[in-house]
This record gives C-alpha cells, sequence and structure tokens, in this order.
C-alpha cells in the first residue's frame, strides 16, 4: 500500500512553522509496511485543498491529512474532502454531545462556532479525540481511504495511535519496510560514495541514500520486502560490506548520534571526562549531558574565551599563548589537560579556533580549529579547517572533539583508570 501526508494550514506556508507531524507519520505508517511516496503543504483555500486531495486520490490508495479541522472559518479541510467526494456535510448529534461535555469538563464556555467541528461528512468513520474538541475522520470511497487527523501534534499522535492505526494494521498488507542506518565521521560524501557505491549498486531492491549533515555523513538503507527475515540478512550483509570499506570511519550502524556512542563508551569504561572550551562557547559540554545519566560520566567544563580565563580557569601557560597564539596546537593541549588536571577526570578535551566570520588570517583563516584530548599519559591533537559559517564550523569542532574521544576508546587496548 502506498500513501501521501497533507499538511493543512497557511502558517505552514510561512517561516514561522514546521510540519512535524508528517514524520511522526511516516514513521508509523512505514512500521505498518505503508510507503509514503508523497508529502504536500497547503494552505487553507478551499480551491487548492480540494485539489490536493483531488490529486493524491488519483496516485495512492491512503491519503492522511494534518490540520484544518478547527472551529473557525479558515478550517476547511472536511469541508474540501466532503465536496471532493460528493458527500454532504451534517451535524452529528453523538460528536456534538462529546465536544459540549469536554467544555463544561474544563469549566469553559463552548463557542457558537465549536459547533462547526460537529459537522460530519455522509458515510464518514469519526475518530474521537480524547484530547481536543476536533474529532478526526476517516472517509473510504471507490477504493481509496482519507483520513482526516487534528494538526496539534499531541492531538494527532494519540488518535493514530487509538483510532487510525488498528484499522490500518487490518488491512496493511504483508510488506513490511527493513531499514539500517550507518554513520560516518572523518569522511566527505564523495569519499564515501567511491568507496561503497560498488557495494550498493548490486542490490537494485535497496534503495541506499547518502545524506550529508555537519561532521557526519549518513548512508540510509531501505528495503521494502514480504520476506522480512531475508530482508533483515540481506541488510546486515550489505552493512558488513560497508564497514569492512569503511573501517573505523563507521562510528555507529545503528543510526545513534556521537553523543550517544561516547556517553556508551565512558561507561563501558568507567570514565569520566571534562571540557575547556572556546570558539565552541559551551556546545561541547551540552551535547555530552544531552544523555540522561550524563552525570555519571561528564564532571564539568569551562568556557574560557579570553586569554586571561585560559591561563586562570585552566591553567594555560601564558607564554605559550603569546609565543603560539590562542588558535594553536599547544593551546589546544594545554586546555585539555588543565581541565583534567582542574577536575581529575579521565580524559580532558579542549577547543580553540576561529568560528568567524571574523578574526581570520592568511595563516589562521576562518574555520581553523584545534582540538585535544588528554589523559594521564599524554595527549593527541589534530588540526582542521572547516568551510561554512559560524554554527556549522562550531558544531563541526564539536564533531571532532567527540570523535576523538570515540576513537581513543576504538585504538585502546584495555580500559583506562579513573583518575
Amino acid at each position: 500500500m502506498k500513501a501521501e501526508i497533507i499538511a493543512v494550514g497557511s502558517e505552514l506556508l510561512t517561516p514561522d512553522r514546521v510540519d512535524t507531524n508528517s514524520l511522526f507519520l511516516t514513521a508509523q505508517l512505514n512500521r505498518l509496511g505503508i510507503e509514503v511516496t508523497r508529502k504536500t503543504v497547503v494552505g487553507d483555500d478551499l480551491g487548492p485543498l480540494r485539489a490536493a486531495f483531488d490529486d493524491a486520490v488519483k496516485r495512492v490508495e491512503l491519503v492522511i491529512a494534518s490540520g484544518g479541522l478547527g472551529p473557525t472559518e479558515d478550517d476547511r479541510t472536511r469541508d474540501a474532502v466532503a465536496d471532493l467526494f460528493g458527500r454532504k456535510l451534517a451535524r452529528d448529534p453523538a460528536v456534538m454531545s462529546k465536544i459540549e461535555a469536554r467544555f463544561r469538563q474544563l469549566g469553559r464556555t463552548m463557542s457558537e462556532v465549536n459547533a462547526r467541528q460537529a459537522l460530519v461528512p455522509e458515510g464518514a468513520t469519526v475518530l474521537d479525540n480524547d484530547r481536543g474538541t476536533a474529532p478526526g475522520l476517516w472517509m473510504e470511497s471507490g477504493g481509496r481511504i482519507v483520513i482526516l487527523l487534528p494538526g496539534p501534534p499531541h492531538e494527532l499522535k494519540a488518535m493514530y495511535a487509538a483510532q487510525a492505526e488498528p484499522r490500518l494494521a487490518r488491512i496493511a498488507t504483508g510488506v513490511r519496510l527493513v531499514a539500517r542506518e550507518l554513520r560516518v565521521a572523518g569522511m566527505g560524501e564523495s569519499d564515501v560514495d567511491q568507496r561503497i557505491a560498488p557495494i550498493y549498486t548490486r542490490h537494485e531492491d535497496v534503495q541506499t541514500t547518502i545524506l550529508t549533515a555537519p561532521g557526519e555523513i549518513q548512508i540510509h538503507l531501505r528495503a521494502w520486502s514480504a520476506d522480512t527475515p531475508a530482508a533483515e540478512r540481506q541488510l546486515q550483509d550489505i552493512q558488513e560490506s560497508i564497514v569492512l570499506a569503511l573501517g573505523e570511519a563507521v562510528f555507529t550502524t545503528k543510526g545513534e548520534s556521537m553523543e550517544d556512542v561516547v556517553a556508551r563508551e565512558l561507561t563501558l569504561h568507567h570514565a569520566t571526562i571534562a571540557t575547556a572550551e572556546s570558539c565552541t562557547g559551551g556546545l561541547l559540554a551540552e551535547r555530552l549531558t544531552r544523555i540522561s545519566g550524563s552525570s555519571a560520566y561528564f564532571l564539568g567544563g569551562v568556557v574560557c574565551y579570553s586569554n586571561a580565563l585560559k591561563s586562570a580557569w585552566v591553567d594555560v601557560p601564558a607564554e605559550i599563548i603569546e609565543s603560539r597564539g590562542a588558535v594553536s596546537a599547544e593551546v589546544a593541549i594545554a586546555l585539555a589537560d588543565g581541565i583534567r588536571r582542574r577536575t581529575g577526570a579521565t580524559l580532558g578535551l579542549g577547543i580553540t579556533g576561529i568560528a568567524g566570520p571574523n578574526g581570520g588570517t592568511p595563516e589562521k583563516p576562518v574555520g581553523t580549529v584545534h582540538v585535544a584530548i588528554a589523559d594521564a599519559s599524554g595527549s593527541k591533537e589534530r588540526m582542521v579547517r572547516y568551510p561554512g559559517e559560524r554554527d556549522r564550523i562550531r558544531w563541526q569542532a564539536s564533531q571532532t572533539a567527540l570523535d576523538l574521544v570515540r576513537r581513543y576508546y576504538l585504538y585502546a587496548a584495555q580500559p583506562k583508570s579513573v583518575g
């Protein structure tokens, strides 16, 4: 079964709102073996709205829409679909009673306009809304199914799970989506593709997508199959071949973030970590503490932009800053070792660089970053030059620092002791 998603709302055509409902719906439909082939965003005008549904039902068996079921005049989704299918709208007494009861429960007076939400097209099945006043609708015509869900995400998710998914599960085919996501650090998109193209091009029944994200390359493998175990084995073989081709650059085969991978390594080795950051402004510490339970391994960090605080807070020798410059391998190492000594952490991370857009020189252009990791036995530093704007440079610097931790444990023959 193939499906299309229509996100309704003129606000979604502005820079102020983002359609997140379609991401949720796509994931849920894929779980049932329903492939989403198109997503459309359309405003509240009745003509374009009706046309969007008309086009969709001509292409696929299932159309799911979100939004446009509210009480105001610009909420026209039910009107558009009723008109498309030639169905009359009539007030449903049971729906009206539930809307009135909800307002009484909330201790509020119901406005007359809310009565519009009780209008139901002929032959439609009402999908109850336990979290709002807008009921959903399930309509069938000519072998096509149209599901209308409310726009607020908390209402849509609850209604889909309780009302739509059980119905869809009964009619979904035996085909299921099997997927893998590998993530790669330290390589460019073209280099990744050059190495793995001979692998994935041998499998025409597997969809392979290579995506670029700041600091990483993502490899998505997707296969639709009625034989799930066979598809799993096929993707596993492809995954193993890709890992063999890319080596240690693959930091996960489960779609995890770099901070997830690092958190697991630190926990596994009973290690602790601390950070000293300049150009990243605390981003590295923020990423390390995104993970629940991070207090077990993250001791703390400092943001020391000024040269004076690099010396005062992390013991970076002033003469090194004077002779080598604040953006240098020596200062990055001193930051990493200084924060490690100050906190007693197993590992210290130091970052210094020029995030731009100003501050670069011919010798040290914008995007120049030095990242260092230190333990009790010594340190390792890496200099990189990132393209892009300030936020992108900062993110990539934090990614490189985290990757240094991952590779540190990748190379470690034995777990490091704390302290």
